[in-house]
């Protein structure tokens, strides 16, 4: 896991549907109070991301010459819609259940790069436009949380992340004691 990068140029070569059920058994541990399951994916594939290239140009009021698409969608072969849905509990705010929601994407986003699959996770302004909320279906509870970019990756990137000098990060940046956090103030 310390050495996961996101990958922003992927390759052509994707899961299938069935690799992809497969890995999405790493997804269900995911933190989840009361067990709500408050996310969704949708795969995009082919022409739904035409669809999408559509929605995201009448999000931002992009016209564009006859012919042209936008590029955006087509950066992989496949795209993962992750959307929250918010669930009325009294014990769950829709904060934690959106965190649950980006958590469960994040471990999928493990599992693909540890199968070897190349990911990005994508968003935007635009994410939660009516155009782009109409594309996918979205209830007015559910949240649009961005998309996976899924693809293979090249060998060299491997290699290039064995020869990095991006430092790792220091835990001591992000861990420390309550007497210690005291102290900074």
């Amino acid at each position: 896991m310390k050495n996961r990068r996101s990958v922003s140029k992927v390759g052509p070569e994707t899961p299938t549907d069935t690799q992809l059920r497969d890995l999405l058994a790493a997804v269900t541990p995911v933190a989840d109070h009361k067990a709500l399951r408050p996310w969704r994916l949708m795969t995009l594939r082919g022409d739904d991301r035409v669809g999408l290239a559509e929605a995201l140009d009448e999000a931002d009021g992009t016209v564009r010459p006859a012919g042209e698409i936008n590029p955006k969608p087509f950066r992989a072969e496949l795209l993962i819609a992750v959307i929250a849905d918010h669930i009325e509990h009294p014990k769950v705010p829709q904060w934690e259940q959106h965190a649950t929601a980006a958590g469960a994407a994040h471990l999928l986003e493990l599992a693909l790069w540890q199968a070897g699959w190349g990911v990005m996770w994508r968003t935007g302004p635009n994410a939660n436009a009516e155009p782009i909320r109409r594309f996918h279906g979205l209830k007015d509870s559910e949240l649009m949380m961005g998309w996976l970019y899924v693809g293979d990756v090249e060998p060299e990137f491997h290699e290039r992340l064995t020869t990095s000098s991006r430092p790792p990060l220091d835990p001591d940046v992000f861990l420390d004691t309550k007497q210690g956090w005291s102290s900074r103030l």
